[in-house]
């Protein structure tokens, strides 16, 4: 049973499934579904198509590089049958999938920090933006996080000293 790639997509086109076409060229596109099929006709570039995996693939958004892709590289030529090789293999691969996982899930965090960070300093600015809505116990032991607050507060108070 050959599984093959979706040409626009990227994903798994099982047998008996999809859309083939075939150019002129003999150049042989295979799709998973019609919306790759007729995205594909409407000259469409995957890499401008948010929801394909080449598009992905450029944006950082997937991880692309890793040893633990190259099991599941396509291999043509045919292998000698050997029973410990294949024994081996059977073992290995629920170590390979665990290491991809933990792989993607430290990928995915270093992805996330950068929003978790900015929404931090969002909030700090908020709150010391509307203090006021804070009840008066929180506010006593209360210090502003944004240095630009804190400087504009000594200006105040310079001021009003004057």
């Amino acid at each position: 049973m050959r599984l093959e790639k979706c040409w626009f997509c990227s994903s798994t086109v099982y047998p008996g499934h999809g859309i083939q076409f075939v150019r002129n060229d003999a150049k042989v596109f295979r799709f998973c579904r019609s919306k790759c099929h007729k995205n594909f006709k409407m000259k469409r570039n995957p890499r401008k198509v948010k929801w394909t995996k080449a598009y992905r693939h450029l944006r950082g958004k997937d991880m692309t590089q890793d040893a633990t892709f190259e099991f599941e590289r396509k291999r043509n030529r045919p292998e000698r049958y050997d029973r410990n090789v294949t024994e081996q293999t059977l073992k290995a691969i629920p170590l390979i999938t665990k290491i991809r996982h933990e792989r993607q899930k430290t990928h995915i965090n270093k992805r996330q920090q950068a929003g978790k960070s900015m929404s931090r300093k969002k909030d700090a600015k908020e709150l010391d933006q509307d203090l006021q809505m804070l009840p008066k116990k929180d506010i006593a032991h209360y210090e502003p996080k944004t240095k630009v607050l804190v400087s504009q507060l000594k200006t105040e108070e310079n001021l009003m000293e004057e």
